[in-house]
């Protein structure tokens, strides 16, 4: 692969930075600080894209104030998710390539360096970093990342084990990512999906140098349920086979008794009637339940809305 040259004036950006934030006012301008130092001594044409995602803890007001130069914020109305901030910020991006990091510093600033030489060397159009560590993550986080990883990949092909937002994406690969409009977003696995050359880096992640992670296991649940119906619709098929299944069960117990019945070998079986009431009433509730799933991310698709609304916006103060 041919390296990559970039030759523009100071309104093209080779690269920018995205960086979805909520709630991060303890640390933000740190951060702004250690990501800004380690672009200028990459490139003197970059950009950092901070996208409050309806903070409440005054992070705005911080960014408001930053003095540090080529960052640009945008403030979403309410809080949409992490996956629509990131949107925001993908949208907004003018650089050849785009960087998406989080706000927290637990990913390593220090990988930029060699995450652009790779790119700029034409070695792939997509850099992404995968979790060697997973660091000081609660034991049921860790072992519900797992599951996920391992369940989707077995649904979808997909194998994201260890997968991270950490990711460089050249131009090109940004504008396929944009072309496509669903509103059920999941970043990791639309980047997959699309193919395109990859490097895989290994990193640890880091610790928080300040305040708490709001990851919690329900936005692992929430996150997990909307990958799957996002890239995989063999939830629905497992739906038809446990039909099947019940049919052909229904078939030979309603040859046995009939047979019993013939030969007077019939008995009266209330546990068993019961029980299997029980059994099949769970499966037609879990199965209305997965139905209703992929209604609701069909309902959404169908409305059209946004996948997110700006309220305010900062310009970058060398724009």
């Amino acid at each position: 692969m041919i390296g990559r040259k970039h030759e523009g004036g100071r309104d093209e950006k080779e690269i920018s930075v995205v960086i979805p934030a909520y709630n991060e006012a303890e640390g933000i301008i740190a951060t702004l600080d250690e990501i800004g130092a380690r672009l200028a001594s990459i490139t003197d044409r970059y950009e950092i894209i901070v996208v409050d995602d309806g903070s409440t803890d005054g992070m705005w007001e911080q960014l408001a104030q930053y003095e540090g130069a080529n960052v640009h914020g945008y403030r979403l109305s309410r809080n949409f998710g992490k996956e629509a901030a990131l949107c925001a910020g993908l949208e907004h991006a003018r650089g050849q390539a785009v960087i998406i990091m989080d706000a927290d510093m637990q990913h390593p600033p220090a990988m930029l360096e060699q995450m652009v030489a790779i790119w700029r060397e034409g070695k792939a159009d997509i850099v992404e970093c995968t979790k060697r560590m997973r660091g000081t993550e609660p034991l049921r986080n860790r072992l519900g990342s797992e599951l996920f990883y391992s369940l989707l990949s077995k649904l979808t092909g997909y194998n994201l084990k260890g997968a991270s937002d950490y990711k460089l994406l050249d131009r090109r690969v940004l504008l396929a990512w944009q072309s496509m409009g669903e509103r059920n977003v999941f970043f990791r696995g639309m980047t997959q999906w699309m193919g395109f050359s990859k490097v895989q880096l290994e990193f640890d992640v880091m610790e928080r140098k300040t305040g708490v992670s709001r990851w919690g296991f329900y936005n692992l649940i929430k996150l997990a349920v909307g990958a799957i119906i996002a890239f995989s619709s063999l939830p629905l098929r497992l739906v038809s086979l446990a039909g099947i299944g019940f049919l052909i069960g229904a078939l030979v117990l309603g040859g046995q008794t009939l047979l019993r019945k013939m030969t007077g070998d019939a008995v009266t079986g209330f546990t068993t009637v019961i029980l299997l009431q029980l059994i099949i009433g769970c499966i037609i509730m879990v199965s209305l339940g997965i139905i209703g799933e992929y209604l609701a991310a069909i309902y959404k698709e169908i409305k059209g809305r946004p996948r997110y609304l700006i309220s305010r916006e900062l310009k970058a103060r060398d724009d």
